[in-house]
């Protein structure tokens, strides 16, 4: 077999996922409830409004769905004030990442992202042959003077997670403008913004300008987190129009489902279900912070729905005793933090049965 697949997968290490539910039901038999915050989905679940969608679409799925996806997309276009050609859709932003990667990046040219963010950009930048250059992280964010330094005639792509999953890390507007301002004009950055709308900060920046501009700038967005459409996977990049045409040609005919859009469209209209998740974001990870601080847990300070926390031990068997109350987080050996956990900021409820049972896993 090794003769028949091209080298470069055989040196992928695939994706490992958050464990879902079900699997662990399967798995050890737990019969009681499961709390998982490991994904870094919605606890709210998704905006009412996107479920009546969704039900009302049920007696369409004998259809194939609009192929560019076209109501969503001006639906998007009006919320963002850009133009509808200035939008694609992916199942998720992570199909997204794909596309750039096969549509911008030949074999043996080069990528740049940072330690410690998203391993999906790594990962589809080895999958056509391409050499990601990861830049060592600063303060477990995004070094964009080093990243800016690691350029060369072969960098074709620079993705910057900001958010950054899964340390929380933000780079400010002026460190973005600056950055952007050095990036030669021949190379894309992508800014993938999965967590924006968790944002509160007035030092965030706004990138959609950039892309007014003229500049090779690409934006990703989801509907997988705030909106709590991740079963659905829908996403979209916003981009200039030139390069939107230039992935569009590699995109699949109906990469996205009739469902999908269709509740996608809803819950951009559904603001109350938006500022509700944020709200219960906000004071989900004030009341983790406290208790964190109070049993003299380390942890990261985070800008999305989700927290860091260092274990001073090794992750994975913290991880594994957890799984037994019923509780799924996300050890972050992958990432080469072998002794943190990354811990969804969920209900208070939720949270408080996540403290119970780690103070007693720590103890044994």
């Amino acid at each position: 077999m090794k003769a028949l697949v091209r080298k470069e997968i055989l040196a992928i290490k695939p994706y490992i996922t958050g464990k879902p539910i079900e699997e662990i039901r399967r798995e050890l038999g737990l019969k009681g409830e499961i709390i998982k915050l490991a994904s870094n989905e919605n606890p709210l679940g998704p905006s009412p409004l996107a479920l009546e969608a969704i039900e009302r679409e049920l007696r369409n799925l004998h259809y194939y769905p609009e192929g560019t996806g076209f109501s969503l997309r001006e639906k998007l276009a009006e919320r963002l004030q850009v133009n509808r050609e200035e939008i694609i859709l992916g199942a998720g932003s992570c199909e997204v990442i794909e596309l750039i990667v096969k549509a911008f990046v030949s074999k043996g040219e080069e990528v740049i992202s940072s330690q410690y963010a998203f391993t999906i950009f790594q990962l589809a930048t080895r999958i056509v042959g391409g050499k990601n250059v990861v830049v060592p992280a600063k303060g477990y964010g995004h070094d964009l003077q080093a990243m800016r330094s690691a350029i060369t005639p072969k960098t074709k792509v620079i993705f910057i997670a900001n958010p950054n999953n899964p340390t929380g890390t933000m780079n400010k507007k002026d460190e973005i403008a600056q950055f952007l301002n050095e990036v030669p004009e021949n190379i894309a950055t992508v800014m993938d913004e999965a967590y924006y709308e968790y944002l509160e900060r007035e030092d965030y920046p706004n990138t959609l300008p950039y892309i007014k501009e003229g500049r090779n700038v690409i934006i990703l967005r989801t509907f997988s987190k705030v909106h709590g459409l991740a079963g659905l996977r829908i996403g979209f990049g916003i981009a200039k129009k030139e390069l939107i045409q230039l992935i569009h040609q590699i995109r699949e005919p109906f990469n996205t489902s009739r469902i999908a859009q269709d509740a996608a469209q809803a819950a951009v209209d559904d603001q109350e279900h938006i500022q509700r998740s944020v709200r219960t974001n906000r004071e989900g990870k004030l009341f983790l912070y406290k208790a964190l601080q109070k049993e003299g847990f380390n942890y990261l300070p985070s800008e999305g729905n989700f927290i860091t926390i260092d274990l001073k031990t090794n992750a994975q068997k913290v991880f594994q005793k957890l799984l037994r109350e019923g509780i799924v987080v996300r050890p972050l050996e992958m990432y080469g933090l072998s002794n943190a956990i990354r811990v969804t900021v969920g209900t208070q409820a939720q949270i408080r049965k996540f403290l119970t049972a780690l103070k007693k896993v720590m103890k044994r």
